[in-house]
């Protein structure tokens, strides 16, 4: 069981960064929902693990959000004011790899870790339907339509993360900090991008029940979002509030089974002089399946594969769809500690 706690706890620090998930700045925010899952705040196996993630969403969006797409990369004029009866439809398949670092010495009497993601894949992004308003001065109609796909290949953004956690018996802890480097495939008047644009910063807390004589288990993280202004576009995101949660149920040491599911919510408006769509609060919730498997890699290592895989409603300013997560990590194993090492056993 306790090899379990070791891999479940290394997929839930498994995320990524993709220009898919809409929402904020034309329709791309730093947090995917997701990021985190079951077993999220129990203490791992001291030493270096390493993760890939096979991710892929397919989301679409009304007009609302083609309009400020539209806007976002500058292919309507500025001083536009109407309404767009249109359509974004986006596919996202990405690949990740993560390597952590789980220290065995204590910080404020946790367990620190170290870990950061790297990305690359595909977003292609179409976006059709029509504009109809005015151009002021002068009350000038116009009316067009659009049909345009754009594919973009290329690197994500890289994304470091530092985390605690501490355990007292089914009780688990934790707080991390996060944050978005903006060195991915982005360009402000591109439809499709991997990268954001901007820099972020990201903190939350997070609490996980695990008992291991029953196998119920479950995990609730709770963060927030700051966004620093994308200088290329003059527009900063309003800070964005996510809350991701996980319950399984251990069948044995080696498999489990249970639901996901998250809350997106944007808690303070958009702002800068390229903010042209006003206050785009967006919001979203997702729920779904999750399945888990720990084998055992030689003798000093273990394997752990999970799915995970969301479906989405309650969308406002913000496309919906589905997601999947196909995660396979690879971490120290529970050692057994050796017979001199081992409590005597008191006979009374």
């Amino acid at each position: 069981m306790m090899r379990a706690i070791a891999a479940g706890a290394l997929a839930s620090v498994m995320a990524l960064l993709s220009g898919a998930a809409i929402a904020d700045e034309g329709g791309v925010s730093f947090w995917v929902p997701g990021f985190f899952g079951s077993l999220a705040a129990v203490p791992q196996q001291p030493g270096w693990s390493l993760a890939g993630i096979v991710y892929n969403t397919n989301v679409r969006a009304g007009g609302d959000v083609a309009l400020a797409r539209e806007f976002d990369i500058g292919r309507v004029p500025l001083n536009f004011s109407g309404t767009a009866s249109a359509n974004v439809k986006a596919d996202v398949p990405l690949g990740m790899l993560i390597p952590q670092y789980v220290f065995a010495t204590p910080v404020l009497g946790g367990q620190a870790a170290v870990a950061l993601l790297a990305s690359y894949g595909r977003n292609d992004t179409s976006l059709t339907g029509t504009l109809n308003g005015i151009i002021t001065p002068g009350h000038i109609p116009i009316n067009f339509s659009i049909d345009r796909t754009d594919i973009t290949w290329g690197f994500g953004d890289l994304i470091p993360m530092v985390s605690l956690r501490w355990n007292q018996g089914v009780n688990n802890w934790m707080i991390y900090g996060t944050g978005d480097i903006p060195v991915g495939a982005y360009q402000s008047t591109r439809l499709a991008n991997i990268g954001i644009g901007h820099g972020t910063v990201d903190a939350g807390v997070g609490y996980t029940y695990f008992n291991p004589q029953t196998g119920h288990e479950f995990s609730a993280v709770l963060g927030f979002t700051a966004n620093l202004e994308n200088t290329s576009t003059n527009y900063t995101n309003g800070v964005d509030m996510h809350l991701d949660w996980g319950a399984s149920q251990f069948l044995n040491k080696q498999d489990m089974i249970g639901l996901v599911g998250y809350v997106y919510r944007q808690i303070s408006c958009d702002s800068g002089s390229g903010d042209h769509v006003g206050c785009f609060e967006s919001q979203v919730v997702g729920i779904g399946p999750q399945i888990g498997h720990i084998f055992p890699i030689g003798k000093d290592l273990q394997g752990y594969l999970n799915l995970k895989i969301y479906g989405e409603f309650a969308n406002e300013h913000r496309p919906d769809g589905w997601n999947v997560w196909l995660t396979f990590a690879i971490s120290p194993a529970t050692q057994t500690p050796p017979p001199s090492a081992q409590p005597a056993l008191v006979r009374k």
